[in-house]
């Protein structure tokens, strides 16, 4: 009986079967297959051929150029508008004076909403959703529309829009990708995962943030954590981030954010704060949805911006740190700065400005603006926290704060951890508090409604 038993082990078809068929056909000593490891099966349906690798090593390498001159175009924007400053425009913004402030604004909403005018009536039926085609697997990218949405997009973030620069280079990425799997032949989908990769990689070159953008591909966009997905997105992020420094600084977005160490009191804080924030997400993330649905159309397009960034103007006169993505307003208070009633009003006001410009018809990322806003309740909330009971910093509520709402919003819990640690380089030591908030957070948001930031903003299906 064992040895029937055996012997039907050894003629099991696993190695047969497995895609692509590995150099050593012999089984090791127990006689299983390959394939008894569920990740390493098959490729799936984009086979991982010599010329899928070239596509995606090509596409990593032009994601990475992108990158690099949409950012060049962001800080030539933020230097003409508030005064130099590579690490980010808000200390432009606090060196310029109220009036340039403002100007800059009504310029942003003047330009974008007569180049969004126009870029919409002349590419009518163009898609430039990247999301929108990697889920449905089917259609493309229209290159004029996506290179048009991009170049407006940091232009108008550079003026001081309260959007996230990631969307442009996550677009091109994909577009990048899209052309390139075309041009050598590839499969549909192949083409599929190649869009995918590019965009991710976009998002890891504009951060520095190559696992965050692997993970970032893997989980969101393709939704898949396999070795035929990680392996084709962590070579395309890493190629796009090395290409990327050419320009970019090789060092972490956040830099010099402290070692903070776990305390009692901050891990008891995540339990309440993890839900707190997943409840404020879900409803942020239906906003997002309904406001996306019901932007204006005609002439009343060429009106919103001017109304919209105006308005973000008016009040950026009294909190300029709403001004941008909120990059430097999340810095700020990692590295332990700000008040219980400067980062509270700001964990207001940064979701509600950002969804006006949102609103308005205006087109751009909302990854930094969401995790921003997540830092500076985390360090408000926390900072109340320690009315009741002290122990920990300030920063360390920060960053606990800024992984649960982007993970949550994301709904994608390991991408929300990866990239904190990957943006500040630090943190690791808060890995139980931070895991705890994130699955809080996210759980509370997929069982209340499950849509994320990406899902609810995706366009009608056309019949």
């Amino acid at each position: 009986m064992l040895r029937s038993l055996l012997s039907g082990l050894n003629d099991r078809p696993s190695e047969r079967l497995r895609q692509p068929q590995p150099l050593l056909k012999t089984r090791v000593r127990s006689g299983r297959g390959a394939m008894e490891q569920p990740n390493v099966t098959s490729d799936g349906d984009a086979a991982l051929t010599v010329r899928f690798w070239i596509a995606l090593v090509l596409t990593g390498v032009v994601t990475g150029l992108v990158g690099a001159g949409l950012m060049a175009l962001l800080f030539h924007v933020e230097h003409a508008a508030f005064g130099p400053g590579r690490a980010g425009n808000e200390s432009g913004v606090l060196a310029s004076s109220a009036t340039r402030r403002l100007e800059s604004l009504v310029v942003a909403g003047c330009f974008g909403a007569t180049a969004w005018y126009l870029l919409r009536r002349f590419t009518p039926g163009r898609s430039s959703e990247i999301d929108d085609v990697v889920w449905r697997g089917t259609g493309s990218l229209s290159v004029r529309r996506s290179v048009g949405t991009a170049l407006i997009s940091e232009i108008v973030i550079g003026l001081g829009a309260s959007l996230g620069r990631e969307a442009a280079p996550k677009l091109l990425g994909g577009v990048s990708g899209g052309v390139l799997g075309r041009r050598l032949g590839l499969s549909a989908a192949q083409r599929r995962l190649l869009i995918a990769c590019g965009g991710g990689a976009g998002l890891a070159c504009v951060y520095n943030v190559p696992l965050g953008g692997a993970f970032f591909t893997a989980e969101i966009l393709l939704g898949s954590v396999s070795i035929a997905t990680m392996l084709p997105a962590l070579a395309c992020c890493s190629v796009a981030s090395v290409t990327a420094w050419i320009y970019l600084p090789a060092q972490p977005t956040y830099s010099a954010v402290p070692e903070y160490r776990l305390t009692a009191a901050l891990l008891a804080w995540t339990v309440l704060a993890g839900p707190l924030i997943g409840v404020g997400a879900a409803a942020y993330i239906r906003l997002i949805g309904w406001l996306s649905f019901h932007r204006p159309t005609g002439w009343g397009s060429l009106a919103a911006p001017i109304v919209a960034f105006t308005a973000l103007g008016l009040v950026g006169l009294r909190y300029p740190q709403l001004f941008g993505n909120g990059k430097d307003m999340a810095h700020g208070v990692l590295l332990g700065l700000g008040s219980v009633g400067l980062l509270l009003t700001l964990a207001v006001l940064k979701p509600a400005v950002t969804a006006l410009c949102l609103a308005s018809g205006a087109s751009g990322g909302l990854f930094t603006p969401v995790m921003s806003t997540g830092a500076v309740l985390g360090g408000g909330l926390g900072l109340l926290w320690d009315r009741v009971w002290p122990g920990a910093p300030v920063g360390a509520y920060a960053m606990v704060g800024a992984a649960a709402a982007i993970g949550c919003a994301m709904q994608a819990p390991l991408t929300g951890l990866v990239l904190v640690l990957e943006l500040t380089h630090s943190g690791f030591a808060l890995m139980p508090a931070m895991v705890t908030a994130v699955v809080l957070a996210t759980m509370v948001v997929r069982y209340l409604d499950g849509y994320s930031i990406y899902s609810a903003r995706l366009p009608p299906v056309p019949t």
